[in-house]
């Protein structure tokens, strides 16, 4: 029997930040929750929202921590143990600077780029080594105004190019629930998305 796989979008809690960057992770997984019939999500479980749900005969539980970014771990590890999960068994959703606005990139495992989010949760499972999703939000902004970036909306010329990479991004999520790892990796990291911009990556991501 397949084991369940649990994908976790990163974000900030709160009206204030629903629209920004930094909560990629959040739109992601609200779309997938709205795929597969559980959205909006609703459920308090371990410090998220989150909900079970299945595709095609998988089960899976999809879930947005409230503990703020910079407390992911805490939530994600809250979530593995309330399921019996390995860190193979999750895939966590997030916000990236270093990849172009509306490029997805899958990965295995990885440092944390400077995302403040994914080294709380490296920190706090004690491995660096569990799959994740990268969406880019590309690095448009002057010196000194990284967080004033990542904690704004999007711009409406962004619009189109961030909805078609959280369309893509839930995609390879499901994908990663349905086939495994490598084929959502060999599926999905052949392209970027339509839409996507070609900026000069950033080196560092966020908090």
């Amino acid at each position: 029997m397949a084991r369940k796989r649990l994908i976790v979008g990163l974000g900030n809690p709160g009206p204030e930040y629903e629209a920004t960057r930094h909560n990629v992770g959040f739109m992601v997984v609200d779309h997938l929750a709205e795929t597969v019939g559980v959205a909006p999500l609703r459920r308090n479980l371990a410090a998220s929202l989150a909900d079970e749900a299945s595709h095609r005969g998988r089960a899976l539980v999809v879930a947005k921590p409230q503990t703020y970014m910079n407390r992911s771990g805490e939530a994600v590890r809250a979530l593995t143990r309330r399921y019996g999960l390995t860190p193979d068994d999750l895939v966590v959703v997030y916000d990236d600077l270093a990849l172009p606005l509306g490029a997805v990139r899958l990965r295995a495992k990885g440092g944390a780029g400077g995302h403040n989010g994914i080294q709380d949760i490296i920190d706090t499972l004690g491995t660096s080594a569990f799959p994740r999703i990268r969406v880019g939000i590309g690095s448009n902004f002057g010196r000194g105004q990284q967080v004033r970036y990542v904690l704004a909306p999007f711009d409406d010329d962004e619009a189109e190019a961030r909805d078609e990479a959280v369309n893509f991004a839930a995609k390879a999520a499901l994908s990663f629930v349905r086939d495994g790892l490598m084929t959502a990796m060999n599926r999905y990291n052949r392209k970027e998305p339509p839409g996507a911009t070609k900026e000069k990556p950033a080196s560092t991501a966020s908090e």
